[in-house]
């Protein structure tokens, strides 16, 4: 068996690579244990100046890695240099963050002493998706391997050309030689990995479907695991928003990484009053989009990331079409070279149907028209995924008011969701559990620990 590069611009394959035997595995998983003592023992001030050495690597070779992420799963050139300071500036947080996020706690108790530390776990299995194929793995790897830990990352297997690149990285930088490894194995191995006694605990960011797995077999032999999940996050117009600005807003939230991103706004609930006049500007904007090479300044839709994706996206269009959603804008697959899918826009979605009840996980917006700002959060909440959402709105203090009734990890008034190493990142419902980002991402994978002294 083998995992396979391509190139979803062209469809053309740029390497293979065979998945590792069972002994290769064993072999790799022993030296990160053995590793992961002296990592430990290293301290926040020598861990911290790697990780800075790391960050810095990312911007002398942002070029480089840019360029890998586009070839390798498709994204806009423009979009993977973004990705790749967005992994720097997350390995200066932690550098400088990681010793207060995890400094001992006092407490007063009984005792003549009582604290809480922070003590790393061991091995984190990271399994992670090609949609962000440096920064998913960064945000994890970095405050868990802060934390004194060491990682062992199981890549999508259609970006081990960024799975490979992502070890090299972490060696260049002058970290311990087995301190981060890549696991060059397939799904169906995931489980043994998961299983062996040297994994402490396993993070995952994909589907729902892959989360229950991973739960599944983590829960078997009791490992901590986090999971990011799928999403269908809501995005609120309000009659008050501004149209213009908040249909330019939309565009970036629907579009950005050609809409594959778990919480790229997917379903765009506006008041009916003001539906016809943002849906009109939506149109209007997605007409001015260019198609073409992703490496090109002037391209604004890039391929989708796999041939097979985008079937199951037209897929999804189709249903919906059937069920009764008008078709605005796209709704087609584009060319006979390469993975494109044409920007969408299905209005009169409603529940019951694919664009709403189901992850559209590239470039189509969903439509949906209530009669009320209660209309819109009853049916924002009506699906069972919970990562973010956001409102549009002039009054921004009706709109925190109707934020915190949005069940969702995270939620954002007059603002794009994104992540944020500062702040705390993950879901409820089918969107996972668990955070990562802030110090609750980095008390993730730590024993806290009671000392009681007297």
């Amino acid at each position: 068996m083998s995992m396979q590069s391509i190139n979803p611009a062209t469809g053309q394959i740029i390497q293979s690579f065979p998945t590792w035997r069972a002994d290769e595995i064993d072999v790799v998983l022993s030296q990160v244990e053995f590793a992961q003592t002296g990592w430990a023992e290293l301290g926040f001030a020598q861990r911290s100046s790697l990780m800075r050495n790391l960050a810095q690597l990312f911007r002398q070779r942002s070029e480089e890695y840019a360029n890998l992420i586009t070839e390798e799963m498709g994204k806009l050139l423009k979009e993977a240099k973004a990705e790749i300071e967005k992994c720097a500036l997350g390995c200066e947080h932690y550098a400088n963050q990681a010793e207060s996020y995890l400094c001992d706690e006092i407490i007063a108790s009984d005792a003549s002493r009582s604290l809480v530390v922070y003590q790393p776990l061991g091995t984190v299995l990271c399994i992670m998706p090609w949609n962000f194929p440096f920064w998913q793995l960064i945000r994890a790897a970095a405050p868990a391997m802060m934390a004194g830990n060491v990682v062992v990352l199981k890549h999508a297997s259609n970006v081990p050309r960024c799975a490979l690149a992502l070890e090299d990285a972490f060696r260049q930088a002058g970290f311990p030689e087995h301190a981060f490894r890549t696991l060059m194995i397939s799904s169906e191995q995931v489980q043994r990995v998961i299983a062996d006694r040297r994994i402490a605990a396993v993070t995952l960011t994909g589907s729902s479907a892959a989360g229950r797995k991973v739960a599944a077999i983590a829960g078997q032999h009791l490992k901590k695991c986090v999971l990011e999940l799928g999403g269908s996050d809501p995005f609120i117009v309000l009659d008050d928003a501004d149209i213009e600005s908040t249909a330019k807003q939309a565009l970036v939230a629907r579009l950005q990484n050609m809409g594959q991103s778990c919480i790229a706004a997917k379903r765009f609930i506006l008041i009916d009053t003001i539906a016809d006049v943002f849906v009109a500007q939506l149109k209007m904007l997605f007409s001015q989009l260019q198609i073409g090479d992703p490496k090109s300044e002037i391209t604004s839709i890039a391929p989708m990331a796999r041939e097979d994706l985008r079937a199951e996206l037209h897929a999804q269009v189709k249903r919906s079409l059937t069920s009764g959603a008008k078709l605005v804008f796209g709704g087609n697959v584009i060319g006979v070279q390469g993975a494109y899918y044409a920007p969408t826009i299905l209005d009169y979605v409603q529940p019951g149907m694919a664009a709403f009840d189901e992850e559209l996980f590239g470039p189509v917006a969903a439509i949906v028209r209530v009669k009320n700002a209660e209309e819109a959060i009853e049916l924002a909440n009506r699906t069972q995924f919970g990562l973010g959402g956001s409102v549009w709105t002039r009054d921004t203090t009706r709109g925190e008011a109707l934020a915190r009734q949005i069940h969702a990890g995270s939620t954002f008034v007059n603002g794009i969701v994104k992540s944020d190493s500062r702040l705390p990142f993950g879901g409820i419902k089918e969107s996972g559990y668990g955070r990562e980002l802030s110090y609750h991402g980095i008390r993730e994978f730590v024993n806290i620990k009671t000392l009681w002294i007297k």
